[in-house]
């Protein structure tokens, strides 16, 4: 039960930060900043110290995971600290795979939402081609191990930019509702 609660809780917080991304394009600290905390008193409270073990080892799995595209302005800090928020929310459980853990699940498919997002953005603005070419540099730099031009990055005012909270909150109401209890 306390579970679930905590799930329903991470949705709530989830459709909040899409909702403020969506309309103001950026997620306040506020919101961030109170949810992880929240999320590890709450998994204390539901399984005691393995409890907030699980959900301490969630936050630092998703801040760790989105931290060099963070380093290299291609997400922003609302997106990475939203990211550690979920990942306190849904924790990192030992005896489980990595790639079966319910973060890794659900920023997975906040990575296909927002990049079919971006592929209709481009489409849209008839930015494909342009898209294409900064790809190209975008790799060229990867391969030459350097960090890729300043006009590549989030702080660029003419890039098309996706709001990753609307992604998230998308996958994180996909992933609760698909539980076998079925919050929704």
């Amino acid at each position: 039960m306390a579970n679930k609660a905590i799930w329903i809780l991470s949705a709530i917080f989830a459709l909040t930060a899409g909702i403020t991304d969506a309309r103001w394009r950026r997620i306040p600290n506020w919101l961030t900043y109170s949810a992880i905390p929240l999320a590890i008193v709450l998994h204390s409270i539901a399984g005691g110290w393995r409890g907030a073990r699980m959900s301490l080892l969630g936050a630092a799995l998703g801040l760790g995971l989105l931290l060099p595209f963070v380093l290299v302005r291609s997400l922003g800090g609302g997106d990475w600290k939203l990211v550690g928020a979920l990942g306190a929310f849904f924790g990192y459980q030992t005896a489980i795979p990595f790639f079966q853990q319910r973060l890794i699940i659900i920023l997975l498919w906040t990575l296909v939402i927002n990049g079919v997002m971006a592929l209709c953005l481009v489409i849209w603005k008839g930015r494909a081609r342009q898209t294409l070419r900064n790809i190209g540099r975008m790799l060229a730099a990867f391969f030459r191990v350097h960090l890729p031009p300043s006009d590549l990055t989030i702080d660029n005012p003419e890039a098309i930019k996706v709001p990753f909270g609307v992604a998230a909150a998308v996958a994180v109401l996909l992933y609760t509702s698909s539980q076998p209890w079925g919050p929704f």
